[in-house]
């Protein structure tokens, strides 16, 4: 017995060595300012380390202490928020995936609120678009399993795989009284950044953003200017379903819309240098006294938000839709000493007028919901123009009234814009 409790004891000691390692090694690498004595904490690891020897000396099985550990940091993060979480070293792996741009998958961008794995968005012209997943749809079971206890980055290992592969999910959706079964075929997943750019009758331009990444601004710059020589005096920029992307790549995007100098977001966070402030530079390539509209719903996060939310606080084009999905935090990723890391809420952003969107969503300036029976005509007309590939014959007006409507309000705005200056 005496042999076990030292052995116990070596363990226990080892662990909670590795522990106050990893928190301070963070600490340290975050910033030196961040480094608190707080003995608090180191107190709290006893408790830690008795927990660790009655695991050890009376659990049903031999926990490793790599499992341990694991374990702990794990409960940490996820007691934390929705979206801060640990990666193991395999998991981590795939979380760097996503940076490519291209993956074997099914096309959906997912989420976690409330403890539920949540559908932020559907990609267009994916596996899941196709097959009739929506913005909102929760995730009860992926291959027949419970989804109810997946972190974020297990539920993305599982939903992705090779193409031509199957995988099965079980979705609950407001409305529906029963769970909704799909069995996806899995396809290479190629993100783009737009996926429509024309010119619409009347001289209205349409641009839909559909991810916020690197080559963004360079790409949405290019289809303005196009749209602008072709006489375009009008603008919808759609970012329906646009579930976000990178911070710094909105920020130039916005600033295409927006006078020099305009503040388009903010973070704000514990530490001083987490307060960071985002203002317009170069000025609206896009002429500020052309009308704009912007079509966002549930499915609008995280930058499609931080663009919106800009837009509206400035008043320089009328939001239209539905809600957003409300995703108004700041992760940083975080690389550990064994190919692990973690992902960590550092701040959250604030709108130009100071709102903070997260878990509220961002409200149009005019709601305008879709009837379920909508949703499907809709859905059915944009399954037909892919299936047919045929997009010369396909309006993108049909059967979309947020959109029919966008064009109404920039035909109003123009005649009002007109009546002023003969005035």
């Amino acid at each position: 017995m005496h042999r076990i409790n030292i052995s116990i004891m070596r363990k226990m000691l080892v662990m909670a060595m590795l522990i106050t390692s990893i928190i301070c090694g963070l600490t340290v690498k975050a910033s030196s300012e961040d480094v608190v004595a707080d003995t608090s904490l180191y107190r709290k690891l006893k408790l830690f380390s008795d927990v660790v020897t009655v695991i050890q000396s009376s659990y049903v099985r031999e926990a490793t202490p790599q499992e341990l550990i694991y374990g702990a940091i794990n409960g940490m993060l996820v007691g934390l928020d929705s979206y801060s979480q640990f990666m193991p070293p395999d998991i981590y792996k795939e979380m760097k995936v996503e940076t490519k741009g291209e993956f074997g998958g099914i096309g959906i961008v997912i989420g976690i609120r409330n403890g539920l794995l949540i559908i932020i968005s559907p990609i267009e012209d994916t596996p899941g678009d196709r097959a009739g997943i929506e913005a909102g749809d929760i995730i009860t079971e992926i291959n027949g399993k419970s989804a109810k206890k997946l972190t974020l980055m297990e539920a993305v290992k599982k939903l992705r795989g090779l193409k031509g592969t199957k995988v099965s999910i079980g979705i609950a959706r407001e409305g529906e009284k029963k769970l909704l079964y799909f069995d996806i075929v899995r396809e290479v997943i190629k993100i783009k950044n737009i996926k429509n750019a024309r010119a619409l009758d009347d001289n209205i331009g349409y641009l839909r953003i559909v991810h916020f990444n690197q080559n963004v601004f360079s790409e949405v710059k290019k289809e303005i200017s196009s749209l602008l020589e072709k006489k375009i005096d009008g603008l919808i920029v759609d970012v329906r379903n646009n579930p976000g992307g990178l911070l710094g790549a909105c920020v130039k995007v916005t600033d295409l819309f927006l006078p020099k100098g305009k503040l388009i977001v903010s973070t704000k966070g514990r530490r001083e240098r987490q307060n960071i402030t985002f203002v317009s530079q170069t000025g609206s390539l896009y002429p500020i006294d052309m009308p704009l509209v912007v079509l966002i719903n549930g499915g609008s996060a995280s930058a499609s938000e931080i663009f919106a939310g800009a837009i509206q606080d400035w008043h320089r084009g009328v939001i239209l839709g539905t809600k957003s999905f409300g995703k108004g935090s700041v992760q940083t990723v975080l690389p550990l000493s064994d190919g692990s890391g973690i992902r960590l809420t550092t701040a959250k952003y604030y709108t130009p007028k100071g709102r903070c969107i997260d878990k509220s969503g961002l409200i149009p300036d005019v709601i305008l919901e879709m009837s379920k029976e909508e949703k499907v005509e809709l859905f059915k007309a944009r399954i037909k123009a892919i299936e047919n590939k045929d997009k010369a014959k396909y309006s993108i007006l049909t059967g979309d009234k947020q959109l029919q409507s966008a064009v109404r309000i920039i035909k109003a705005a123009r005649i009002i814009r007109q009546s002023s200056k003969s005035k």
